[in-house]
């Protein structure tokens, strides 16, 4: 199907930030509404609130924000326990997305620091936030102080407190240890939850050839349980008592990719792959039920496989919205593994992706601190930006001609404020040349005030003259 034309703005025309319970009138006329999915209601030909504050913020058409949530190819996060949410989209119509990853673990981190990093991505334009909290403190608490202070949508991997609740012993796990923790985190506020159901029993064997076997940890778990009990997978099996709890509260799946290949020798192989045809067999069932869906994506991916992995998934997964992970085109840089997979990101972007999960230069490596959230997250910025531009949005590069104008000025504190990062572009000009007269200056410390190329301006009205010129000469050839 044909790509919906799109008018967007770089610049939102909302504000963003804010605590206060914008959707509180709005989600009192749903109370006690069997289903109160943004799906359910735009296929009842409803526009809620939510559509027109996304239409916007998209600077969109309203109706055409209605038909693509109807459609299922864009949905909008937002649980009606979030009333401080501040709604976005998510889809091929909408610019492209970046999700930050926060979370306490049980080595390092806590509460506080949590939060100062959910401030941090707010900060530097995270569209939408994950909580993979493990550990570090009372794990309720943690996501709730998280909820509350947060104005994009919350993602959460349920089965980590699942395992947490039976002291993390796999084999203890039942069913109604997932649907539990599933129901409350719902109540809680999360917008959209991993949920790892595309991993059946039969998909296990295809994995022994692999070099790094199964990298996603819900779908180790879900693994390790099904090995254990040789039993299909619980998720899958109960995936309508899921869907029902999503229902009551506008809960979106995120379908886990828990086959995703974690090096580029594993990309792009047989399990992968079925376990992608059982995520589109998921994301129609949702769908029967108006349960907005969008579909996880790899991993580690060369750069020559990238398209191809995003046309197999819209086909697969009849055009739900990709939400992919990097991908990280090479494996030798640790370290820098938000470079790796931001390049992957762009053209996987650019290809169709709908959101893009950052990775910080702690991937592989460690729990990421504030720093690496700030530079994880604004590789991704970068990518997603790159993406839009590539694919022709509306606006989308409005921004960088006006920064350009302001550099060929020497508008240096305007440069600054158009900057994805205000902060590092000033800060790395005043290493060198620190005080204000040099906000004015016609130079940088690269070219000195005697060799900056931008200070050669051509005048027009001898540009005109040397056209003629150049004309006449040509014609007495």
């Amino acid at each position: 199907m044909a790509t919906p034309s799109v008018q967007s703005s770089v610049k939102s025309p909302v504000p963003s930030g804010s605590t206060t319970a914008l959707r509180a009138s709005w989600i009192a006329k749903r109370t006690g509404q069997p289903n109160v999915t943004q799906m359910h209601y735009a296929r009842q030909g409803t526009v809620t609130e939510e559509m027109e504050y996304v239409a916007r913020r998209e600077n969109l058409p309203v109706s055409l924000i209605q038909s693509e949530v109807a459609r299922g190819r864009m949905i909008i996060p937002a649980n009606i326990n979030h009333p401080n949410l501040e709604p976005m989209a998510i889809g091929i119509a909408s610019m492209c997305k970046v999700n930050a990853n926060i979370g306490a673990s049980p080595n390092s981190s806590d509460i506080n620091e949590e939060i100062e990093k959910l401030h941090l991505a707010v900060k530097y334009g995270a569209d939408t936030l994950m909580d993979l909290s493990t550990g570090g403190g009372n794990l309720d608490e943690i996501r709730t102080a998280i909820i509350n202070s947060s104005p994009i949508p919350i993602g959460t991997v349920p089965i980590y407190q699942a395992l947490e609740s039976v002291h993390g012993s796999i084999e203890n796990l039942a069913a109604q240890d997932f649907l539990h923790i599933i129901e409350k985190h719902a109540q809680q506020g999360v917008d959209y939850m991993t949920i790892h159901a595309g991993i059946l029993i039969e998909h296990l064997p295809l994995v022994k050839n692999r070099l790094t076997g199964i990298v996603s940890r819900g779908g180790g778990i879900m693994a390790q349980w099904m090995l254990h009990h040789h039993k299909q997978n619980p998720l899958f099996t109960h995936y309508d008592d899921i869907i029902e709890i999503f229902k009551r509260y506008d809960v979106s799946f995120s379908l886990g990719d828990s086959l995703r290949p974690g090096c580029q020798h594993d990309a792009s192989d047989e399990a992968q792959f079925a376990e992608l045809k059982t995520l589109g067999d998921l994301t129609r069932r949702a769908w029967k039920h108006d349960v907005q869906v969008m579909v996880e994506g790899p991993g580690h991916i060369p750069l020559d496989q990238i398209e191809m992995n995003v046309k197999r998934q819209m086909e697969e997964c009849s055009e739900a919205p990709f939400y992919v992970l990097g991908p990280l085109v090479t494996d030798i840089a640790p370290g820098y593994d938000h470079i790796t997979s931001a390049i992957g990101a762009a053209m996987a972007g650019w290809h169709g992706t709908a959101m893009l999960c950052y990775v910080t230069p702690k991937e592989h490596l460690g729990l990421p601190d504030a720093e690496d959230v700030r530079n994880g997250l604004i590789a991704y910025k970068i990518a997603a930006h790159a993406a839009d531009i590539a694919r022709h949005r509306a606006g989308a590069r409005d921004r960088d001609d006006e920064l350009s104008r302001a550099r060929y000025n020497f508008d240096w504190n305007k440069q600054f404020e158009l900057s994805l990062d205000p902060d590092r572009a000033r800060e790395y000009h005043d290493e060198t040349l620190p005080a204000d007269i040099y906000k004015t200056a016609e130079f940088c410390s690269m070219c000195g005030p005697k060799f900056c190329p931008m200070q050669t301006k051509i005048d027009a009205e001898k540009l005109t003259e040397l056209e003629k010129f150049l004309t006449q000469e040509a014609s007495s050839v």
